[in-house]
């Protein structure tokens, strides 16, 4: 897919969108009746299919289907986000939505490594910073915001609020070795030499 992150993650800048909710699931941000797709294209189209939906019967406007917000980047969520299953579906999905990072309380495991696998940085911040954001971000739709992993910092209109992340994931979004897929394929000739010489691939031959 083109647009999707490469190499050094240093800074996440676009317009911001708030989701509210605590143990939103991967049911919810995904509904189960996509994964049955070959492929991850065209899941950004329902992403919070279902949610959305409901909203437009209540006469809402769900915040992803806002104009305001068509072009958002960076998702503000609140507790344990990506609850649920496992399904990875769920940030692929977000990812080709548009979505870049995401800032919250905090973070499904798997669905923060799987986030973490695709380049999008999950951030988290405490409770109180989190509601004053999403105020922030419900009050000014399309707000510009930077996530900046060089200072840990959120900026989001004039107010700019610290964020944590995991020491080492932090380290493998600016050195770029999130992406292991990519650095098994620039090193794949030693890739295959290692796969020779394993016995359940080469057929159990001798070794010399």
């Amino acid at each position: 897919m083109t647009g999707m992150p490469a190499g050094r993650i240093t800074r996440i800048s676009g317009t911001a969108v708030a989701i509210r909710g605590d143990d939103l699931d991967t049911d919810r941000i995904m509904p189960a009746r996509f994964l049955r797709a070959l492929t991850f294209e065209g899941l950004g189209d329902h992403v919070f299919e279902d949610d959305r939906a409901a909203s437009a019967a209540r006469g809402r406007l769900h915040p992803f289907d806002d104009p305001r917000c068509s072009a958002a980047s960076i998702l503000v969520v609140n507790r344990n986000f990506g609850c649920g299953s496992s399904r990875e579906h769920a940030p692929q999905g977000l990812l080709r939505r548009g979505i870049r990072a995401l800032v919250g309380e905090s973070f499904s495991e798997i669905f923060f490594g799987n986030a973490t696998m695709l380049g999008m940085p999950c951030v988290m911040v405490d409770h109180d910073s989190i509601a004053a954001l999403m105020d922030t971000v419900e009050r000014q739709p399309g707000i510009a915001a930077t996530i900046d992993l060089d200072t840990m910092t959120i900026q989001a209109g004039s107010r700019s609020t610290g964020i944590g992340l995991p020491a080492a994931v932090r380290e493998a979004f600016l050195d770029g070795t999130w992406d292991g897929t990519g650095l098994l394929l620039e090193r794949f000739v030693e890739v295959e030499r290692v796969a020779e010489r394993l016995p359940y691939i080469s057929g159990f031959r001798s070794q010399d």
